[in-house]
């Protein structure tokens, strides 16, 4: 699944492919500026708050490089029958945006379908799971300070425009958890100019950064919308090894003073080798099992349209005598005559059973239940197929 969203970013960032992303800093412009009203805009994102039941600290304010006392924006909504949910005060909130306020929502991908299809289509490209945050600010607020993250990230600027400052790293591939807390940003600039709508920059794990609206008022408003890619490290690969150790009798036994120390070292090297990088990365590709989905269970009849929704693009494996499916922690085997369908079903788009049918010559609907019932799809709702059609 390449959505138009996915090459638009690759030409703007003049990436030949998804092995560009954290190499280096990059900037450059959407061909279609337009697309970012598809992603999110600044009233679509007040209608989400105001739909939906969100706390502290998926939802932020800060004023004045501070966050806000959440009583200043949230509140709680209580039934008839005591029951309290969280939710934002848009009234309260209206009047911080009013005076100039920064919002800061978290995972966005799990509250708006366009951002999920969005999300999605990244994580095939880039084999990395992959959250959008939004960052919406008003008058002169400032952001946050000059700061780095511990994975690479794609920053789109939605609506209006703020001025960034980007240096390189102090350390190389910092991580969160980590030996050296890495707190002195070096003195060079790599970057620094503003980001207007429709224009994107990439900002490798570790480079120092920081986003502001001070001295840039001739924009009312900014909003731009950051993709966080969580990579891979030779540390996941060690853990993972780790947990593959518990299978062996000798990692289980207690150390101390009758441990044979040349056995224990023989057999870790054994393990890393017959459990390379590579295959960890594919064991993390075919495992993983997140996926939201959305599923009637046939109340509201037969599914009419289905979409692959596994996290990552599923392995299919195709022999003179079947296919085979890898994905979402699932191994499924179908007749070789089904392949077409399988791969059509599996594209990551929403795909009308009936159409795949009369293409394929197979029973897509009976094909559908299957992938629908080992979760490897769901059924395609008309907010979800929309999103895929506004970004593709």
């Amino acid at each position: 699944m390449t959505l138009r969203f996915v090459r638009d970013l690759e030409q703007a960032l003049a990436w030949d492919s998804a092995g560009n992303l954290g190499r280096d800093f990059a900037r450059g412009a959407l061909p279609d500026p337009e697309l970012v009203t598809w992603l999110l805009t600044p009233h679509r994102l007040l209608d989400l708050l105001s739909w939906r039941s969100l706390d502290f600290p998926q939802v932020r304010v800060l004023q004045h490089g501070a966050d806000v006392h959440t009583r200043s924006y949230l509140t709680t909504r209580t039934s008839r029958r005591g029951q309290s949910v969280p939710i934002v005060d848009t009234e309260k909130l209206g009047v911080l945006l009013g005076e100039g306020a920064q919002v800061v929502v978290d995972g966005l991908n799990h509250l708006d379908p366009a951002l999920e299809a969005a999300c999605r289509a990244l994580q095939w490209w880039c084999g990395m799971t992959t959250q959008v945050n939004a960052y919406l600010t008003t008058g002169d607020a400032a952001g946050f300070d000059l700061h780095w993250d511990d994975h690479p990230t794609v920053i789109v600027q939605v609506a209006g425009s703020k001025r960034w400052e980007v240096r390189g790293p102090s350390r190389l591939a910092p991580l969160y958890r980590d030996t050296d807390p890495n707190t002195e940003p070096p003195d060079e600039v790599v970057w620094s100019g503003v980001l207007r709508a429709g224009e994107v920059i990439s900002i490798p794990r570790g480079w120092w950064h920081a986003a502001t609206r001070a001295d840039h008022d001739d924009d009312r408003l900014s909003l731009h919308l950051t993709f966080g890619m969580a990579p891979h490290t030779g540390i996941d690969w060690i853990s993972w090894l780790a947990d593959l150790a518990r299978d062996d009798e000798l990692f289980r036994h207690d150390l101390g003073p009758g441990t044979d120390h040349t056995a224990l070292a023989e057999a870790v090297a054994g393990l890393a080798s017959e459990n390379s990088p590579a295959d960890y990365l594919v064991h993390q590709r075919q495992t993983d099992i997140r996926p939201r989905r959305s599923v009637s269970g046939g109340a509201f009849g037969s599914a009419e349209k289905l979409v692959c929704t596994t996290p990552f693009a599923p392995d299919i494996v195709e022999t003179s005598e079947a296919v085979m499916v890898i994905a979402a922690g699932r191994r499924l085997r179908f007749a070789s005559t089904a392949a077409e369908c399988v791969r059509l079903l599996l594209s990551g788009r929403p795909v009308d059973l009936a159409d795949a049918a009369a293409t394929t010559g197979v029973d897509a609907h009976k094909l559908g239940t299957v992938l629908l019932e080992e979760g490897l799809c769901t059924e395609a709702t008309p907010a979800l197929c929309s999103a895929y059609t506004a970004l593709d």
